[in-house]
């Protein structure tokens, strides 16, 4: 499969769920939803039978190369909220996969986090927020530190958690936004820091429906992020 190929078939999708979104057909909404969700997460995910995107990416990681540097994203109007342009490549994957996390429970869910001092040993990560502010010295030790395959083991667990979420979902949530002191509580478990670079998240969540984090958190941040690998790399062609 070549990217061009898998990038074209994610933005036909990701426009139809667009669309889909202004409408009332809440099963045609999670239908899509959750197709355009398992386009970007790795296969097992959602048990789909061909490789992902994603799969290229992590395939490439879990082969030595979790400390490779590439771009943090593809996107250069939110590099100023960051503390570095180029990051190791596991990272990519924690910051997706924390994001995920955190909004999809949280946030759409009102529920605790899948994250806790047990995920946090077993990846052996030194930080519980999403990465964003981190400086390159502080990325470097970071990602030098995070077992890869825990990691993956995360991203599989957090992934298909969204799936279920997304399954249970009402029009009436989709169409809603959620309580500040949600949004708050990601500040007071960790998932941000004060740091102006990281807590700017909570601002941009807080002004989303639940329809809004789908398009986003749940899904086109993955492709944010995942291009900027598969490219500067050229994992595939």
């Amino acid at each position: 499969m070549d990217k061009k190929t898998l990038y074209e078939a994610f933005e036909k999708k990701y426009e139809e769920l667009k669309t889909a979104l202004t409408g009332d057909d809440a099963d045609r909404i999670k239908k899509l939803t959750l197709e355009v969700h398992a386009m970007v997460h790795p296969a097992e995910v959602s048990g789909a039978t061909e490789k992902t995107i994603s799969d290229y990416v992590l395939d490439h990681m879990l082969s030595g190369n979790q400390n490779v540097l590439v771009p943090r994203q593809i996107w250069d109007t939110d590099l100023h909220y960051a503390g570095t342009d180029m990051v190791p490549l596991c990272w990519q994957f924690w910051h997706t996969y924390r994001i995920e996390d955190l909004v999809s429970n949280i946030l759409m869910a009102d529920r605790d986090q899948i994250f806790d001092e047990t995920w946090q040993k077993k990846i052996g990560a030194t930080i519980t927020d999403t990465g964003n502010a981190l400086e390159p010295d502080e990325v470097k030790e970071f990602c030098e530190k995070i077992d890869v395959k825990a990691l993956r083991d995360y991203m599989i667990t957090v992934g298909k958690n969204t799936r279920a979420i997304i399954e249970k979902l009402t029009l009436e949530e989709i169409n809603s936004m959620v309580p500040e002191e949600w949004v708050m509580k990601i500040l007071e478990v960790g998932g941000v820091t004060t740091d102006f670079r990281s807590v700017w998240l909570l601002v941009f969540w807080g002004r989303l429906t639940r329809g809004g984090m789908i398009l986003t958190p749940m899904t086109y941040h993955h492709m944010m992020h995942l291009p900027a690998c598969i490219d500067h790399l050229s994992i595939i062609s």
